[in-house]
């Protein structure tokens, strides 16, 4: 029965995953614009290919570019945001509102509902919110009598920083549910039995469930660094990578840099870049700390 369905998640694999990750390594070493043939096709109206040959070049010069420094710091932020703030967050409110209740599944929605909304959909309405002329931006400095209006996307040392909350606020809820599921699962007789031998509330905590929720947290460590270095949806509707490339992240700056700006082979080396982090992270990651956990 597997060999049945496997044929076909093979092919959707292979057509719209490896196919355009081995796309972006072949295009990386040209100076090719997306038109056309595959830039080493002889053009037969010139004689010449449809892309430049440029080898390393691609590479040389995103490494020399300071938008390029500052999307990959900007992708690393959000790494530390999402490791030190977001999922602890999730962990807190996990905590407190894992035990089946009726109020507690209230709590538990209300919490899983940005992570349901649509990355667009997220980002346009907190850019709405933003909005120094419109919106609650606007009425929070018309009550504070600030003059002229704050415009927090459009400052350069506020834009990025409100990207990283709306981040954190969209996703906390999906760890929270990981941490929730972790925790239901542990016996209660464990903990009854701490409680008894006189463990306190914080010490139940730390000395029997979160030893307990360790593989749910590597768990969620690997989603939230990989995810945090596929942000993109959420920095466009809201910033567009502006002001003055300040809040880009590598994705956004490959699409601004790469696609947009029809430099294709550009774009494909910083794709390049983006896969080899990501894979050796990934790889690293399973092969030290899951690995312990499996073990």
């Amino acid at each position: 029965m597997v060999g049945l369905f496997l044929p076909p998640a093979l092919l959707l694999f292979t057509v719209f995953v490896m196919y355009p990750m081995l796309q972006a390594g072949f295009f990386s070493p040209y100076k090719w614009s997306g038109y056309g043939p595959a830039p080493w096709v002889l053009n037969e109206a010139t004689g010449n290919a449809f892309g430049d040959w440029v080898g390393t070049r691609n590479f040389e010069r995103m490494a020399s570019h300071s938008a390029f420094a500052t999307a990959t710091a900007n992708t690393f932020k959000i790494i530390a945001a999402s490791l030190l703030i977001q999922l602890p967050l999730a962990l807190v409110l996990a905590l407190m509102i894992y035990q089946k209740r009726a109020a507690n599944t209230v709590f538990r929605l209300i919490f899983f509902v940005p992570y349901i909304l649509a990355e667009v959909a997220t980002g346009l309405i907190w850019s709405f919110v933003f909005d120094g002329n419109y919106g609650l931006s606007r009425v929070a400095t018309d009550m504070l009598e600030l003059d002229p209006a704050f415009f927090p996307l459009a400052d350069k040392a506020w834009a990025f920083n409100t990207i990283i909350a709306v981040i954190i606020w969209k996703y906390f809820g999906f760890h929270m549910m990981i941490y929730i599921a972790a925790l239901q699962n542990i016996p209660r007789e464990l903990t009854e039995a701490a409680r008894i031998d006189g463990a306190g509330p914080l010490q139940v905590i730390y000395f029997v469930k979160l030893p307990l929720l360790w593989p749910a947290i590597t768990v969620s460590i690997f989603y939230s660094v990989l995810g945090s270095l596929q942000v993109f949806d959420i920095v466009m509707p809201m910033t567009m990578g502006g002001p003055s490339n300040s809040s880009h992240t590598l994705v956004s700056y490959l699409y601004n840099f790469g696609f947009i700006r029809l430099n294709v082979g550009f774009g494909s080396a910083v794709g390049v870049f983006l896969f080899v982090v990501g894979i050796v992270f990934a790889l690293t990651y399973r092969s030290t700390v899951q690995r312990r956990i499996a073990q």
